[in-house]
């Protein structure tokens, strides 16, 4: 169980239209050998300067690496994209210069010019924009990592439009196999260990590329949530969508870096805090499955003060062989007993069946450590969110443990790649709030014995 947490700085940079995108496997794989040339080069001039100046740290490296990088992928879009904007909210060990390169696919990658736009609908629909919708504007209004937002007007409504860039959904794969040897070397996993996550993440990926699915999916969380106080969510027009286009209602408000820069109140932090902690624990406790997106670029800040979701591409789906082991261990006294706890851990293949005395010993102690700090939201019926010395712990821990070679090995199940993306995802939006919560609304069902 990793831990998968960093604070996120939002650049503001405003990006420029990009005319066109790479399709094909030899395209993307001639951008990928570019870069790895520009990297190449970056750690030559960095190794010169040092013979000159020994004390030279990396951060100059690092800087001129995550441009490259972010260049690259930004022009791919894509399945790469997506894993850079992964790694800028999942993993504690990744350079700082990393995290707020790749955090701007969040917001604003560069977006697909017009003309290419108006072929996308005439692939899809037969026809361009201005013959389905009363009004389409070509310059889009939000670009990410997978598509681009547009807004539209029919019949009196404001739409939203996401389009899928060209060629996403058919190179993931090809995308995940260049994309694995920069993952490596930034993340020091072992390579079982990516392995898994790349598998994991390809999954994923291949169903937020099924922009019929997600329309499915939208539809349905959306009225599965809608008792929810203070969440709302756009409707879905499914006759106007297609496998590369969605069409539903515009939600006006401001994300969340724009919602902080207004100084809102403590009760409206609060407010917008206790509706997001409800959004996520109905959904893993009540539907076992997930929004598993945190991103702040996926909620909106209406004007009346209220929680809009805007995006359900990616959803994480929990077992119950993994939901009651994991959840029991955060929410109940489970951990006061070692014998169990220790079953839990094996059925999440956080401690293996070959695994030493000694080796049994230490992951129980470390991961019940790590458990113990992920879980203290949940032992109490509030929790301060805005408090650091909290995240400072959290982080200091998944520091540490990202650094012993312990951990360099495969442990935990795949579920855990995205429900730990999940939950600090949440954990990290609530403190970028500064948000007190009552964390009691929507309790863990639970056992306290294991086979």
């Amino acid at each position: 169980m990793p831990l998968y947490l960093k604070k996120i700085n939002m650049s503001d940079n405003t990006p420029k239209e990009q005319n066109s995108i790479p399709t094909s496997k030899v395209q993307r794989s001639a951008k990928f050998v570019t870069t790895g040339f520009k990297i190449g080069g970056n750690y030559v001039k960095h190794y010169s300067k040092k013979l000159f100046n020994p004390e030279m740290d990396k951060s100059e490296l690092n800087e001129d690496n995550a441009s490259d990088i972010y260049e690259s992928l930004s022009e791919l879009k894509g399945s790469a994209l997506k894993v850079a904007q992964m790694l800028s909210m999942d993993k504690n060990l990744l350079p700082q210069a990393y995290t707020d390169k790749f955090s701007q696919s969040q917001y604003n990658a560069p977006p697909l010019s017009g003309p290419l736009i108006v072929q996308t609908f005439k692939k899809y629909f037969g026809k361009t924009p201005d013959k389905i919708y009363d009004k389409f504007n070509v310059r889009s209004s939000n670009a990410a990592s997978i598509g681009q937002v547009h807004q539209a007007e029919l019949n009196g409504k404001t739409l939203a439009v996401k389009i899928q860039y060209p060629g996403v959904g058919d190179s993931i794969s090809s995308d995940l196999k260049l994309v694995k040897p920069f993952a490596f070397r930034m993340l020091g996993m072992s390579e079982k260990e990516l392995d898994i996550y790349m598998k994991e993440v390809e999954e994923r990926l291949l169903e937020e590329t099924d922009y019929e699915l997600e329309v499915r999916r939208s539809i349905e969380f959306s009225n599965a949530c809608s008792g929810l106080d203070n969440v709302v969510f756009p409707k879905y027009y499914p006759e106007l969508s297609s496998k590369r286009i969605i069409t539903m209602d515009w939600l006006e408000g401001k994300h969340l870096r724009e919602f902080l820069q207004t100084n809102p109140s403590q009760g409206l932090r609060d407010l917008i805090g206790q509706a997001l902690w409800d959004f996520y624990n109905f959904q893993q406790h009540e539907l076992r499955a997930v929004h598993a997106d945190p991103h702040p670029g996926n909620f909106m800040i209406t004007p009346d003060g209220k929680l809009g979701v805007i995006d359900f591409g990616c959803i994480k789906e929990m077992p119950e062989d993994f939901y009651y082991p994991f959840f029991s261990l955060t929410s109940t006294g489970l951990m006061e007993n070692k014998k169990e706890t220790i079953k839990a851990f094996r059925q999440l293949e956080m401690i293996h069946k070959d695994d030493t005395p000694g080796q049994i010993e230490f992951y129980y102690s470390m991961y019940r450590q790590m458990i113990g700090l992920f879980a203290k939201p949940y032992i109490t019926d509030h929790f301060d969110f805005g408090q650091t010395a909290f995240f400072d712990e959290l982080y200091g821990f998944g520091e540490k443990v990202s650094k012993m070679p312990e951990f360099k090995q495969a442990r935990g199940v795949k579920h855990f790649i995205y429900v730990n993306r999940t939950n600090f995802g949440l954990y990290n939006i609530l403190h970028e709030l500064k948000a007190r919560v009552k964390t009691d609304t929507f309790k863990p069902h639970v056992v306290e014995q294991f086979v």
